[in-house]
């Protein structure tokens, strides 16, 4: 510095480099944290994000651990977004569709089979309840301890006096609920937890012995167990819905103008591909009755997954469908537990084989597997003593034509070789 001059010089703070990169980092930081808020992802657009979400209501003790086990996703993008519209919308659309539509599952069963005969085994004033839903009903179900349960999140805060939650459950998990002290009681034996009425559906009286089996029940005959409510929602136990119901039913159902929406599998397009891997990774350990079960159906008209069909995928992924109910939907649900009773619970097998050869032809929308992960989290089961979950499955990979168990030792002369030979690029008809 020269006497009597003062010399300007740069502020400190833009003298280091360092120092400029990282104020810029947490700048942008920021900003993307704030419009992440807004518009959480590319796949799911709301018109407004002041949507009047309640806060968290019922909290679980800390033993009972609801949010272990979540299964992480990796999709940075989304090829069919969705739009939510506004909720005061969508809850005056839905409750008029509801006040103004008459559904009846009876007549339909007195022509067509559905399932079940016996009396479900559930108390009088659970049945009670579960006749006075009128509306949307969200339905789950916990046999055996499978599942913990866990509470929707984002709800409107008129979705609770228009939408019925129902999580039916058996003496075992019960006990469990129980053990955790989350159960609350009221004067007329009504049990809840958090939104969820409790549904016990007793051990002793049970319909199938195997408890996947019951579980069936509540998740593709809804229109039965309900039968005034006009929308439905099945939640599979391992999953935790991320946006109201309401407007779930009113972006993929209502919007779409179907009888049924549910998302595509991950990883498969055939039939046969989600046959070969519940063999292979023992979803379903009795192969044969898997064989007999798909050369029945490919004797009967089964046909590989083409561009021709008019759905994108022979293959769900079941764990959370939503209907719309009527005659489309019914049949539908009647006829696809009418194979899982004939063959086996697996009911992503039966799924394209009911939907191709119905009539009236089902109106379905099968959404993006990045649409299905945004509108809910999944969890594993249950961990067992020894350490692993019910189910689990380490790696899903696209099945290869090598060394499938489904069909070893028959596959030349299996009555679904057209059909393995068209789905694996190799028939010359």
């Amino acid at each position: 510095m020269v006497m009597g001059k003062a010399k300007l010089s740069k502020p400190l703070i833009f003298q280091s480099k360092l120092l400029c990169v990282s104020l810029l980092y947490l700048v942008t930081t920021l900003f993307l944290a704030l419009y992440t808020s807004i518009n959480p992802t590319k796949c799911l657009f709301r018109s407004s994000p002041f949507d009047p979400v309640q806060t968290p209501f019922f909290s679980y003790p800390s033993s009972y651990g609801e949010h272990k086990y979540v299964i992480p996703t990796h999709r940075s993008s989304c090829s069919s977004p969705i739009y939510f519209s506004d909720y005061w919308m969508v809850l005056n659309e839905i409750l008029h569709l509801c006040q103004n539509s008459s559904v009846s599952s009876h007549a339909l069963r007195e022509e067509v089979p559905c399932g079940f005969f016996k009396r479900f085994p559930i108390s009088d004033p659970d049945r009670m309840a579960m006749e006075s839903c009128h509306g949307v009903v969200v339905v789950s179900a916990i046999f055996n301890d499978h599942d913990k349960i866990r509470q929707p999140k984002s709800l409107g805060s008129k979705t609770r006096d228009n939408v019925c939650f129902f999580m039916f459950v058996d003496d075992v998990t019960l006990k469990r609920l129980d053990h955790h002290e989350i159960i609350s009681r009221n004067s007329s034996h009504e049990y809840n937890v958090g939104v969820w009425r409790i549904i016990k559906v007793s051990s002793k009286d049970h319909l199938y012995d195997n408890p996947a089996m019951n579980g069936m029940i509540p998740k593709h005959l809804a229109h039965r167990l309900f039968p005034n409510s006009k929308f439905s929602i099945w939640v599979d136990a391992k999953l935790q819905l991320m946006v109201d119901p309401l407007i779930l039913i009113h972006a993929l159902v209502v919007s779409e103008k179907v009888d049924m929406a549910v998302s595509k599998h991950p990883f498969f397009t055939q039939t046969m591909e989600e046959a070969l891997a519940t063999a292979r990774w023992k979803k379903w350990k009795d192969v044969d009755g898997l064989r007999n079960q798909m050369e029945t159906y490919c004797e009967n008209g089964l046909q590989p997954w083409t561009p021709k069909k008019p759905y994108p995928s022979d293959v769900p992924d079941s764990a959370l469908i939503l209907r719309k109910h009527g005659l489309n939907n019914n049949l539908f649900s009647c006829l696809l537990f009418n194979e899982l009773e004939a063959f086996n619970p697996r009911d992503q097998l039966p799924f394209s084989y009911v939907r191709d050869h119905m009539k009236p032809k089902l109106r379905l929308n099968m959404f993006e597997v990045e649409v299905f992960e945004q509108v809910a989290v999944e969890y594993r089961h249950n961990l067992k003593k020894d350490g692993t979950t019910a189910g689990e499955i380490s790696s899903l990979k696209r099945t290869k034509r090598v060394a499938d168990d489904l069909f070893i030792n028959s596959s030349c002369c299996s009555k679904c070789h057209n059909y393995l030979l068209e789905m694996w690029g190799e028939s010359h008809d």
